[in-house]
């Protein structure tokens, strides 16, 4: 990535938010808010399992009642959004309904219902002179995130916190302010009927811009930072962050269909990687085909695809093997590198296996990447030499997500290889801590 301009603080969000105040020490502000949270954090390490369980039903329940006030903030957020060209795809990531309200609260209910993370030891042992030793998972303390246009993360970034004894930080972005600022204000009464620190929940979306740079300079109060949302942001907060940040990737997730394959079942999986949700990460943006596939699959593949409205860019082969009807633009590089988020899918013939796997780890982001076959050799060659959070075998890349791996709602997907990798649900929000418990032992 060393070859992407490097992005001041500034781009962080398109615009510092309508509520964003003029005058007032923002730093000072910020790290108020941070303490709070630190001192709240203490309050939750000592909590039972079963008051943290029954906080989240609390809060599951108040977002349910609160829906239509949710909603009516909600189309604050849309309406400000289209009138500033948000895309389609933005927009229904931005999106909330009643529905959407109400399986945000049952993913609360199934966190609760997930083993506490918590005291887990993961090791342990009794040395030769009598020392006992336990390894054990411990809360984080103060999680910071910062993410775009996804109210529904408010939610799960606070429910997966407070399962895992962490108080959390938000910075949600301004085109979601309103939504953000009604869920936090549910969730807080939710928590303090419960006997619980409002402050385990709180955002910083009142200070803008500003406040999402002071949160990144936090060190010390905020013990780490995730960022969800686009490559910008993402690479913006990583570059100049001094807080400790677990990275979300952007999803530049392929489907490689490959010689010996079930037709059938490949072109379904295709539709659902494609076509399911098109404005999430883990919706594939390349087709790549084995050529001994591609007389047979692709021109149903692609009369398929378009079919349900997907623009097709195709390399030369593939354009060659396009059905009547179906319009194809030709593919660049620059396709190959793209996050579509969108009804768009880049399409290449490929000589082999090889030829895939070489594509693959020159243009994809780690994210997922999924394999068609029959071939026992060559799902297995797949999933050794593909470098990627996710490696999937005869299924969607749409499977990459926390509630379908039953993790609960995540907070994210790591495309790092350091601490976490793939969703970050409960246990990724811990880090460990050792246990020593000696009888008066002395070191020699």
């Amino acid at each position: 990535m060393t070859d992407t301009p490097v992005l001041e603080p500034a781009h962080l969000v398109a615009d510092p938010g309508p509520t964003a105040p003029v005058t007032g020490d923002v730093r000072a502000a910020v790290e108020d808010v941070a303490r709070a949270a630190k001192t709240a954090s203490r309050v939750l390490a000592t909590a039972t399992r079963a008051t943290k369980d029954a906080a989240l039903h609390a809060m599951a329940d108040a977002l349910v009642a609160s829906s239509a006030r949710i909603v009516t903030a909600n189309a604050e957020d849309l309406d400000r959004g289209r009138a500033g060209g948000m895309t389609d795809s933005l927009l229904d990531r931005l999106a909330l309904t009643d529905e959407r309200i109400a399986a945000i609260a049952e993913a609360l209910r199934e966190l609760a219902a997930l083993p506490d993370p918590v005291g887990e030891v993961v090791r342990g042992s009794t040395l030769p002179n009598g020392l006992t030793l336990r390894q054990v998972r411990v809360p984080m303390g103060v999680v910071g995130m910062i993410y775009e246009a996804r109210p529904n993360v408010t939610v799960d970034a606070a429910g997966l916190a407070l399962k895992s004894g962490n108080a959390v930080i938000l910075r949600g972005g301004s085109a979601a302010a309103s939504s953000n600022a009604v869920i936090v204000e549910v969730l807080g009464e939710a928590l303090e009927a419960q006997g619980l620190p409002a402050d385990l929940v709180q955002s910083i979306d009142v200070h803008g811009r500003a406040g999402a740079v002071e949160l990144m300079r936090a060190r010390g109060l905020v013990d780490v930072l995730v960022p969800r949302g686009g490559a910008d942001l993402i690479r913006t907060v990583v570059r100049e962050s001094l807080v400790p940040v677990i990275e979300t990737g952007v999803g530049n997730c392929h489907v490689y269909v490959d010689a010996d394959v079930d037709v059938a079942q490949a072109l379904a999986i295709v539709l659902n990687s494609k076509t399911q949700r098109t404005g999430v990460c883990n919706a594939a943006e390349t087709l790549l085909v084995h050529r001994a596939a591609a007389a047979h699959f692709l021109p149903v593949a692609l009369a398929a695809l378009g079919e349900a409205g997907v623009r097709i860019h195709a390399d030369d082969d593939a354009a060659a093997l396009t059905p009547q009807g179906v319009e194809v633009t030709p593919a660049t590089d620059e396709d190959w590198a793209t996050e579509y988020l969108s009804l768009d899918l880049a399409v290449r013939v490929v000589d082999d296996l090889d030829a895939a796997i070489e594509h693959i780890g020159r243009w994809s982001s780690g994210h997922t990447e999924a394999i068609c076959t029959t071939s026992l050799r060559a799902s297995e060659r797949f999933t050794r030499e593909i470098d990627s959070a996710a490696v999937i075998v005869n299924a969607s890349t749409r499977f990459t997500d926390g509630g379908q791996f039953g993790l609960g709602a995540e907070i994210g997907i790591s495309t790092q290889k350091l601490h976490a990798r793939g969703p970050m649900g409960l246990g990724e929000l811990t880090t460990t801590q050792w246990i020593v418990v000696g009888d008066g032992h002395v070191r020699e």
